[in-house]
This record gives structure tokens, sequence and C-alpha cells, in this order.
């Protein structure tokens, strides 16, 4: 998913990439639905890279709920991570009226999770184009089915149980590190709302509004990436 943006910094970064236990090349066996029962079981994938490579001085880049799963790392170990870029991030996807606008109603997000539970490969289809949001692009949304039909069906049905269901916001304030927040223009699933919402209670955060659409800016958009975060590196840097 980073192929697009990860070689613009190979030259002056180590880069790092990884699948998270339970997906892409990961080990199955990994896997036990008690430990990723919450986001803090992922963090702790994280925290468990950062030790095994004694990682230092990181400049953490996650997308959607990764972003989300990074400050949990970062809040838990603050000694190792310099920087946050979060990519389309939400702290919360359900609304919460009247002060919050998360994008979801609670019985959209039952209704999709009913949907993964009887047809292993339908749900793909239903949210793969509203996370693409791009029309004109079909492969970016081919890409995304392939990617969600990839995952074990019980996998994936549970990461998204915890992913829509959890509520991130109160962890915002103890966040210890800058943060750079790359909001697309038109984003389904993390509306502007919600960009301006991070903003406003993460203590050092940055916000950049990209003129791209969808939720997958890295991948429709990548040269908008790489020059936000560029810029933002350089910033940081001079300061």
């Amino acid at each position: 998913m980073w192929r697009f943006v990860a070689p613009a910094f190979a030259e002056a970064y180590k880069i790092v990439l990884f699948d998270y236990v339970g997906a892409g090349g990961s080990d199955r066996r990994a896997y036990t639905a008690e430990r990723y029962s919450s986001l803090a079981g992922y963090a702790q994938d994280v925290l468990d890279i950062c030790e095994a490579l004694d990682l230092t001085n990181i400049c953490f880049v996650g997308h959607s709920v990764s972003a989300v799963i990074g400050v949990l790392a970062a809040i838990q170990a603050p000694e190792r991570f310099a920087q946050l870029i979060l990519v389309s991030p939400s702290p919360r996807y359900i609304n919460e009226p009247p002060d919050y606008f998360g994008g979801f109603e609670r019985e959209d997000i039952v209704g999709l999770l009913d949907l993964m539970e009887k047809n292993a490969t339908s749900w793909a289809s239903v949210l793969a184009p509203m996370v693409a949001q791009n029309q004109q692009r079909p492969e970016l949304t081919q890409e995304l089915v392939g990617s969600f039909c990839a995952i074990d069906p019980e996998i994936a049905h549970q990461f998204a149980e915890v992913t829509f269901f959890s509520d991130n916001r109160a962890d915002l304030p103890h966040v210890p590190v800058p943060a750079l927040i790359l909001q697309c223009s038109d984003d389904i699933i993390a509306p502007r709302a919600v960009g301006e919402y991070l903003h406003n209670h993460l203590p050092q955060s940055t916000l950049r509004v990209l003129q791209a659409t969808g939720h997958c800016p890295h991948l429709s958009h990548p040269n908008e990436v790489i020059q936000a975060i560029r810029m933002y590196l350089a910033a940081v840097s001079a300061q």
C-alpha cells in the first residue's frame, strides 16, 4: 500500500514496512482473538517491532486506523518516537451528536458487520468504493477489494469490529510528540470534521488539507502526500 510513497524517503531514512498480525504476509498462527480484541494489541505489534529492531527517533507513518495505532504506541513509549504522520486518521468513526461527527451511524456499522458475517466477499465490494472514492480510478477499488478479501474472514470481521467501535478521542491530549494530520478534501470514511477535531485535540499537531479525495491518498495521490510529508519534516528539522 505504500509502494508509491516509501521509495521517496528511502535515501534519507531507514524504512520499516510491516504487516499487522492477521493480515498480509504475517504469520496467522500468531493471531489470537484475545490480544487483538482492541487496538492496544496492534499498538503492541508496533512496539514489539521497535524493540526487536532497536528503533528510536521514529517518524511513524500510519493510515486510517493505523494512525490511531501509532498514537497509542507513542503514548506508551514516547522515548522511541519523534513525529507522527497521520494519513486520513479517525479516533472515532461513529457519530456522537451533537458534538462529534465521525461519519457513520451505529446502525451503518452494524449492517456492515452483519454483511461480513453473512458473505465473506460481498462486503468488500460494498466498502472498497467508499474507501477509494475515485470513480475515475477503478483499479484502486479493485486493489482494495483484493486486499480486503485476502484477509481471513474471521480476522477481518474482528478487525472491522474493533476499528469501527473503538473510541480513542480521550487518548489524543496525551500524545507526547508532534503530529502531521493529512486530511483529504472529500473523505466519506474520515470527514473533514474529523481532521479538524484531531487538530483541536492533539497538543502538537499540524493539519494539512489535501486536494486528494477518498480515504487512500497514498494510493490515489501519492505525489501530494510525498510533498506534504517532505515539507513537514523539513519544517520540523529546521526548528
